[in-house]
């Protein structure tokens, strides 16, 4: 019986690696079909389109925030493994590695081995069979942490190139502490948490939004959508009237001048 459990055992994860690879490739396929077609040019893919470059600028900084903070999340559902949302984990912790693994360098020894870290066995394994697998689960974590050195280098190297300040990192410590503290006081899942957090952060409420896992979803989008369209309107608007009153001047001035002309 033990023979037959390990043989089981071994053909999920070798279906678990094969669901990997085949995932890797396609989306690869698919990115490199997109950036050969007519599409990669499209405005409705160009972020200057939707936002100003600033804007663009302060998203970039705060994309590599974002990723480290869906790492940390990953991980903690990983340690603490709870039920609430495992699912919608999973899939995500899936995308999230086949995405890295797609952006990976895979000719040094340490980037093969970082790369079979990252394999989602564990996530496969619960969509497929609603189980995980300890020890892979806890080299999956040890992948993680790398990546967060390593987007947090990233995070600091593009925020002084482009001479950007790094106050995004006091305002994403409070959010992820918030998140944490949300969980352990108010006794609820970590997507009760976030979507809490979110709704408080953004002057809606502190309720959480949402009885399914879709409505919660939907309730960060639109609370966060909006947070930072909001902010694009703002600075819009702030640039439009600066930029009214400075025309007006220069009508003012050049009107002087001419009177100024006309009179010598």
């Amino acid at each position: 019986m033990e023979d037959v459990s390990l043989l089981v055992s071994i053909f999920r994860l070798l279906v678990a690696f094969g669901i990997f690879a085949l995932l890797v490739y396609v989306s690869k396929f698919i990115v490199n079909k997109v950036k050969s077609s007519r599409f990669k040019n499209s405005r409705f893919l160009n972020p200057m389109e939707y936002f100003p470059a600033e804007e663009v600028s302060t998203l970039s900084q705060v994309y590599y925030l974002i990723m480290i903070l869906i790492f940390l999340v990953i991980i903690l559902y990983i340690v603490f493994g709870w039920d609430d949302g495992k699912y919608f984990i999973s899939a995500l912790d899936i995308v999230i590695s086949v995405y890295i693994a797609m952006k990976m360098g895979k000719n040094s020894f340490k980037e093969k081995l970082i790369l079979f870290f990252l394999i989602p066995f564990g996530s496969i394994k619960i969509l497929l069979y609603g189980s995980s697998s300890l020890l892979f689960d806890l080299l999956h974590v040890f992948g993680y942490f790398y990546l967060i050195h390593v987007y947090y280098r990233k995070f600091v190297k593009y925020t002084e190139n482009n001479g950007l300040g790094i106050t995004i990192i006091l305002l994403f410590s409070i959010i992820f502490v918030s998140f944490l503290f949300t969980i352990f006081a108010e006794d609820v899942s970590p997507m009760d948490s976030i979507t809490m957090v979110s709704n408080a952060f953004t002057s809606n409420s502190f309720d959480p939004a949402g009885k399914s896992m879709i409505g919660k979803l939907d309730s960060l989008v639109l609370a966060w959508g909006g947070f930072i369209l909001s902010g694009v309107g703002t600075a819009t608007l702030s640039v439009s009237i600066v930029m009214g009153y400075v025309n007006r001047r220069f009508d003012d001035i050049e009107d002087l001048v001419k009177k100024k002309k006309k009179e010598d």
